[in-house]
């Protein structure tokens, strides 16, 4: 039997144990550089039957890219977003696509976005650069109380867009704080509502009532600039907007122009729509009024990617055996998939697997 070729294009395991673990399974693992281009994938991936890595920073892997590659049957991320795919063109040619959503990502997402609420509310590096500067206590640099007392102070409003896995953790973390807490979320049970304290709205009310704007959502056709010019003019002169999820999301032409002229207050960003920002951006012209991020929210000691390559690899390996793996994205490509790879094995089955189980 011939060695299925999995090209890992964008690979995020230095010590290469993950794809020693490959290879040892039967597999000829092509290891790419990241970024690489869409013709440079298409020359590196030829003949492959799995795409693994992480986010592709050559573009969007789309139909031109799926048609060089016959065999493909699957394109196995270590992370957990998957707007560098074109999922529907994936999914007419039944070819799977699977993801990571392992707690050490999006809870590291979660905590990533509580400190930059912490750091725009309590005004920290304002703070830090006037004592570094010989200055002291500045009453301007007095900081925002979040939760509500018992002496009548109500705390504050904080609106989270989308209450998925990173939404719900931040609102989890929040609960000790005392907070109202609003979410925006049309593709979940009214009962997480509950079971995250948070009450449910809708997106425009929650733009309207609250101090703080979250965002936690999946770049789609729908969510794409789903922050814009009309967006920004409904929140609070005072408010503040993060975004920990992705760039595309906010309108970053109409975010610079409304902190330009004191629209809103702050806001933080890990996320832009072109990374890295270019040298003349606005943006970066904007001071204290916004804080930056450089797309590493998740980062912490004990990478979450390394974390994810051993399900990239199950996943993998599952397909590869005519399994239908977990974790799909794009369920509706079962069938087609089905059809295509399920009676072609190019690994032989282990024992115990799950489709020995199934027909047992």
């Amino acid at each position: 039997m011939t060695r299925p070729k999995v090209c890992i294009y964008a690979p995020v395991d230095p010590a290469g144990d993950s794809h020693e673990a490959l290879i040892a399974a039967g597999c000829d693992v092509i290891l790419g550089t990241s970024p690489a281009s869409p013709a440079a994938l298409r020359m590196l991936a030829r003949d492959a039957a799995v795409l693994m890595g992480a986010t592709f920073r050559g573009g969007i892997m789309d139909d031109a890219l799926f048609v060089t590659m016959p065999e493909l049957r699957l394109i196995s991320k270590y992370t957990i977003g998957v707007d560098d795919i074109d999922v529907d063109a994936a999914t007419a040619r039944g070819i799977l696509v699977t993801h990571c959503p392992t707690e050490s990502n999006w809870g590291g997402v979660a905590e990533g976005t509580l400190a930059a609420l912490l750091a725009l509310l309590k005004k920290l590096r304002e703070r830090d650069r006037q004592v570094k500067q010989g200055l002291w206590r500045d009453p301007m640099l007095a900081g925002t109380y979040l939760g509500a007392r018992q002496d009548g102070y109500a705390g504050i409003t904080i609106g989270l867009v989308g209450l998925g896995r990173i939404g719900a953790r931040v609102a989890d973390l929040l609960a000790p704080w005392r907070v109202r807490i609003l979410a925006s979320d049309p593709y979940i049970a009214e009962s997480r509502f509950v079971l995250h304290g948070a009450t449910p709205v809708d997106f425009r009310t929650l733009l309207i009532e609250s101090d703080v704007v979250s965002l936690h959502c999946s770049l789609t056709a729908e969510t794409r600039r789903m922050i814009g010019a009309p967006e920004l003019a409904l929140m609070k002169p005072g408010a503040m907007l993060i975004n920990t999820a992705r760039g595309a999301l906010v309108d970053l032409e109409a975010l610079c122009a409304c902190l330009g002229r004191g629209g809103i207050a702050a806001a933080a960003l890990d996320v832009l729509p072109e990374e890295p920002p270019r040298p003349d951006s606005p943006l970066l012209a904007l001071g204290d009024r916004v804080l930056l991020s450089p797309h590493m929210v998740a980062a912490n000691a004990g990478s979450p990617l390394q974390v994810a390559t051993a399900w990239a690899n199950d996943s993998t390996l599952r397909a590869l055996r005519g399994e239908l793996p977990r974790r799909i994205c794009n369920r509706d490509a079962i069938p087609r998939w089905r059809a295509r790879f399920e009676g072609r094995p190019l690994l032989g089955r282990q024992p115990g697997s799950a489709s020995d189980a199934a027909r047992a």
